[in-house]
């Protein structure tokens, strides 16, 4: 049997007592989580998230790239419409793993190896400290102006080895961070 043939298999059993066909689009806890694509983390198993909770957004990293912000705003923009207005704040939490192969990215040889066969500069989003990295990221989401003021974000840093996920930025309104970095920001030029 094929690797395909045992993911149909699952999703059989799976659709053998499926009775979630009724979920509403929207996700019950209006959250989004952006994490890593590796296959040791898993937001669902990691966070107790059943079906209709939570977008999962996978990227190399789990970082904070363009187009997880784009990805972000759509999301946002989509909800707007669909409620009418009513809701545009959800949730947004950031999860980087310990042992991230992304980590790898980093090194100077293999940017320049990317970059030179596939043209991908993965320079700004090499993963160098997760906690640094994960408050970067923070950072990247406040200075895009095309994702609302009224989403929270927040930061984990989930570790392969115990299967504890640590908070390591509490959710604040992106409102409140782009005040933070403003003022930060008049500070250093006066």
């Amino acid at each position: 049997m094929n690797i395909q043939d045992e993911l149909i298999t699952r999703n059989q059993e799976f659709a053998a007592g499926f009775d979630s066909a009724n979920l509403p689009i929207l996700p019950k806890l209006r959250t989004v989580v952006l994490t890593c694509g590796d296959a040791r983390v898993d937001p669902a198993h990691i966070l107790g998230l059943e079906l209709g909770d939570a977008v999962v957004i996978r990227n190399n990293g789990g970082r904070v790239t363009r187009a997880a912000i784009e990805e972000i705003a759509t999301l946002s923009f989509l909800v707007s419409v669909m409620t009418e207005g009513r809701e545009q704040a959800f949730n947004v939490i950031l999860m980087q793993h310990t042992q991230c192969g992304a980590q790898r990215l980093s090194n100077p040889d293999l940017q320049d190896a990317l970059l030179k066969k596939l043209g991908i500069d993965v320079s700004e989003y090499a993963i160098t400290d997760q906690e640094s990295d994960l408050f970067a990221d923070i950072k990247r989401l406040a200075v895009a102006p095309e994702v609302p003021d009224a989403i929270t974000v927040s930061a984990l840093l989930y570790d392969v080895a115990t299967g504890t996920a640590h908070e390591i930025a509490p959710a604040a309104s992106l409102g409140a961070i782009r005040a933070e970095v403003s003022v930060s920001q008049t500070a250093v030029r006066g």
